[in-house]
């Protein structure tokens, strides 16, 4: 059995979802399709604490499905604008995770993660899948990875 390492760039996924579909993602589907037949090894959903109720139940979802969540502070700067970038922290656990797995999943659009996708199939070896969004995600991140898979109907939770 293959072994498998996912990595979820929460924030753009459920942006992108959101400004495409007006949905949200299903975490339980795409944990289903990303590890079907396969070994996972890691699996880690990058995310902003806010601390309200809200986020706190969505992030036990994420647990219970298999995630590991990595929380950085919601930061509020003193011009309105906010920061939580995982970008680092994410290429960090691809290059270690890429020495012991087949394949790496990362969901996200995020064009910044080109380089990465392909140093870990140049260095590695290991086969890179980039879950995103049409329209949404970088050509270029999808020109790295070994496989695009587009995020659409079957990937998104039921309208209300």
């Amino acid at each position: 059995m293959r072994k498998v390492s996912l990595f979820v760039d929460v924030q753009n996924i459920y942006y992108t979802t959101r400004d495409a579909y007006g949905r949200g993602f299903d975490y339980n589907r795409f944990w289903a399709r990303a590890t079907a037949g396969r070994q996972v090894v890691q699996a880690c959903a990058y995310a902003i604490g806010r601390g309200d109720e809200k986020q706190k139940q969505f992030q036990n979802i994420l647990r219970a499905i298999g995630f590991e969540v990595k929380l950085k502070p919601y930061i509020q700067r003193s011009d309105g604008s906010a920061k939580g970038d995982w970008d680092v922290g994410i290429t960090l656990d691809v290059i270690e995770a890429a020495a012991n797995t087949d394949i790496i999943v990362l969901a996200s659009g995020d064009g910044d993660f080109d380089l990465l996708l392909k140093r870990a199939n140049e260095r590695y070896g290991v086969e890179t899948e980039a879950y995103g969004v049409p329209g949404l995600t970088a050509n270029s991140l999808i020109q790295a990875a070994t496989r695009y898979i587009a995020i659409d109907d079957g990937l998104l939770l039921k309208a209300k």
